[in-house]
């Protein structure tokens, strides 16, 4: 039996960081159907991905041009989700803001890795392709997690 139905990717507005892990972990091989979202924080209305993040995935191979930035809400969380943030001060804001949360990780963290995302947010073409290395590569161990907790479910 899986451990989990749905994956959220959490970021501060849903237009670069979350939308680029979305895209990077649907590309990739999991033993189990999971749903792949991805939320923000702080999400004032509706907005399309960061052009320079649409670039940058463009040129991988992989595209979120239709996707529109939606708020992490109380609906999402339950004990078949797992909501995976960017960096300690969302997690942080999420235990604040929703009381008994389960399922509450940094990406990072969920993968033993130390260090967090970087938000490219302000920077250049260059800095959004070292982000989405980096998630590239926190990915890839994030999928072998995965596959291994449903291995040994």
């Amino acid at each position: 039996m899986k451990k989990y139905d749905k994956l959220i990717f959490v970021s501060g507005s849903d237009t670069s960081t979350s939308p680029m892990a979305e895209a990077i972990l649907q590309s990739k091989y999991l033993l189990e159907d999971i749903l792949i979202d991805s939320k923000g924080l702080v999400v004032l209305f509706p907005e399309p991905i960061n052009p320079k993040a649409e670039a940058i995935l463009a040129g991988n191979g992989l595209s979120m041009k239709n996707h529109t930035s939606e708020p992490l809400i109380w609906e999402d969380f339950d004990e078949r989700t797992l909501i995976l943030t960017m960096d300690h001060a969302q997690k942080e804001k999420i235990l604040l803001d929703y009381e008994g949360v389960k399922n509450l990780y940094v990406l990072t963290e969920y993968i033993s890795e130390a260090e967090e995302v970087k938000d490219p947010y302000g920077g250049d073409l260059a800095d959004y392709g070292r982000c989405f290395e980096q998630l590239k590569e926190l990915i890839n161990k994030l999928v072998i997690v995965l596959n291994e907790e449903e291995l040994l479910a």
